[in-house]
C-alpha cells in the first residue's frame, strides 16, 4: 500500500458492472478495517499529510494522498482520517472511518450510475442494500469476537437453548451468518413476514416470546443490536403498553 494518489482503472456503465465495482471496492475496505487492520492503522500516521482510505476496483485497498485534480476524476473519500487516529478510542476511530467509507462507496457507485435511468438506479440501490455496509461488517466482526454465552462455531443460534445449569442464554446473542447453520434451522420462520431462515441474512430473537425475526422486518440493524441487552419484539412491546 504505497502513498501515491489512487488511480481509476475502470469506467463501469451497466448496473451489473457498477455493482461489481462497488463490491470489489467494499471488499477491499472491509479487509482494511478487519483482517488488515494493524497494517491499515500503521499507515495512518498522524504526522503525515491529509490521508484517505481508498478501495480499488481490483480489490486492493490503499492509504493515499487525495487526488490533485480539481475536480477529481471520482468522488473523494474522507480527507485526513489519520489526524484523529491517536485522539480517539481505536474502536470508535475505526467505526468512524467505516461510516465515511460507506458514504464514499455509495457516492462512487452513483457517480457511475448518473447516466442510468430511474429503474436501473433503483435496481442498483437494491443490490447494494442487500450487502452489509462496511460499518455493519466491522461491527459484526467485533460482535462475533467479543460475544459471550455462545459457542464460537455459531451453532448455538437460539436463545431458548439452556446450559447444563438450566440458565437461559440471552438473545443478545444474535443470529449470525453461518453456512453450516442452514440445515439445522431451515424451519425457523420470521415472526413478521413468515420468511424462512437464511444464513445470509441478519436475524434477532425476542427474549419474551422467543420468536426470531429478520432484522430488516423489525428495523434492527447489526449496529443497533450490539447495544441491545434484552430485545422485545414489536408485538411483545405493544402487549406491555396495553397492560
Amino acid at each position: 500500500m504505497n502513498m501515491a494518489p489512487a488511480q481509476v482503472s475502470s469506467n463501469p456503465r451497466t448496473v451489473e458492472d457498477i455493482f461489481k465495482d462497488y463490491s470489489a471496492r467494499r471488499g477491499a475496505l472491509v479487509r482494511a478495517l478487519t483482517s488488515d487492520v494493524d497494517e491499515f492503522f500503521g499507515f495512518c500516521d498522524p504526522d503525515k499529510e491529509n490521508l484517505c482510505l481508498y478501495g480499488h476496483s481490483n480489490g486492493n485497498w490503499e492509504v493515499a494522498l487525495p487526488a490533485e485534480e480539481v475536480p477529481p476524476e471520482l468522488p473523494e473519500p474522507a480527507l485526513g482520517i489519520n489526524f484523529a487516529r491517536d485522539g480517539m478510542n481505536r474502536r470508535d476511530w475505526l467505526s468512524l472511518v467505516a461510516v465515511h467509507s460507506d458514504s464514499w462507496l455509495v457516492s462512487v457507485a452513483f457517480f457511475f450510475a448518473a447516466r442510468l435511468n430511474g429503474n436501473e438506479r433503483k435496481r442498483l440501490f437494491n443490490m447494494i442494500n442487500d450487502l452489509p455496509t462496511v460499518y455493519e461488517a466491522l461491527v459484526d466482526r467485533k460482535h462475533v469476537r467479543d460475544r459471550s454465552g455462545v459457542d464460537n462455531s455459531g451453532k448455538s443460534r437460539h436463545s431458548t437453548k439452556r446450559t447444563s445449569e438450566g440458565q437461559v442464554k440471552s438473545s443478545r446473542v444474535i443470529a449470525e451468518e453461518y453456512e453450516d447453520d442452514d440445515e439445522e434451522h431451515n424451519e425457523t420462520l420470521c415472526g413478521t413476514c413468515g420468511g424462512r431462515y437464511n444464513a445470509n441474512e441478519f436475524w434477532i430473537g425476542c427474549d419474551i416470546c422467543e420468536r426470531w425475526f429478520h432484522g430488516k422486518c423489525v428495523r434492527i440493524t447489526p449496529a443497533k443490536a450490539e447495544h441491545i441487552n434484552h430485545y422485545k419484539c414489536p408485538d411483545c412491546s405493544s402487549k406491555k403498553t396495553r397492560l
